[in-house]
């Protein structure tokens, strides 16, 4: 028996010199984030080369966002790397993203270059919900959450939460040898910024950095944030 095939997958792709940027939205984000339009109009302005997309069932994309889960949105990104990408590329994660692109870099590790977290939130499925809600996602499928950035509330299926169980990796070293920059917020309610600087520890690379923004919340996405993230991108492209 054969997997399902994924579904097909929205994408935009600036040309430009590389290594291509790889931007790898949050859980239920789009490529029409602020984050992501940023770095977009920084590559335009600099002459580099960007991609931006959407993960199966969510976006553009085709899919049904019920159906979908960490391990399959994992693929997504192997096929960005594989079909679009090609060459070097240095992936920029946002929360459930920096999951995902930490994934992608041990699967792909001659390919991927560099990587820039925000936020990034590796393991969620396991320090991100209470005993009571793990056990409803499993007795009834899915919850719902409020979401803070929208009126509609946020759905996580059990399949979604088991695959994330299935795929943690802050159980031990994680082994990524190029640069690795972290961009954290102090006062964010999503991610605690300790739980980043143990993935920074965590990371083989000896080229390691974790920026700490005192008052960043969870997105980082104040006109100051974004300028931080530019300039962090343009050092790990230039990183030996």
């Amino acid at each position: 028996m054969t997997d399902a095939p994924r579904p097909a997958l929205a994408f935009h792709l600036t040309q430009g010199a590389g290594p291509m940027v790889v931007f790898l939205p949050g859980y239920a984000s789009d490529m029409e984030g602020t984050k992501a339009l940023a770095l977009e109009a920084w590559a335009k302005d600099t002459g580099r080369a960007f991609l931006r997309f959407d993960y199966g069932g969510c976006g553009r994309s085709e899919g049904d966002f019920a159906d979908q889960t960490l391990a399959g949105w994992r693929d997504d990104v192997l096929a960005m790397l594989d079909e679009v990408v090609r060459g070097p590329a240095v992936l920029v994660g946002s929360s459930m993203g920096g999951w995902l692109m930490l994934l992608a870099a041990l699967a792909r590790p001659e390919q991927v270059r560099a990587l820039v977290g925000i936020a990034p939130a590796p393991d969620f499925t396991d320090w991100g919900f209470s005993t009571d809600e793990k056990m409803a996602m499993l007795r009834d499928g899915q919850i719902a959450r409020a979401n803070p950035y929208g009126p509609e509330p946020t759905p996580y299926t059990a399949h979604f939460w088991q695959s994330g169980e299935a795929n943690r990796l802050m159980f031990g070293p994680i082994a990524f040898a190029g640069p690795v920059r972290l961009l954290q917020g102090m006062a964010d309610r999503d991610v605690p910024w300790q739980r980043t600087q143990r993935l920074a520890e965590l990371i083989g690379s000896a080229d390691v950095q974790l920026t700490l923004v005192k008052d960043g919340n969870h997105r980082l996405s104040r006109p100051a944030d974004l300028r931080l993230l530019a300039r962090t991108v343009e050092e790990v492209l230039v990183a030996p």
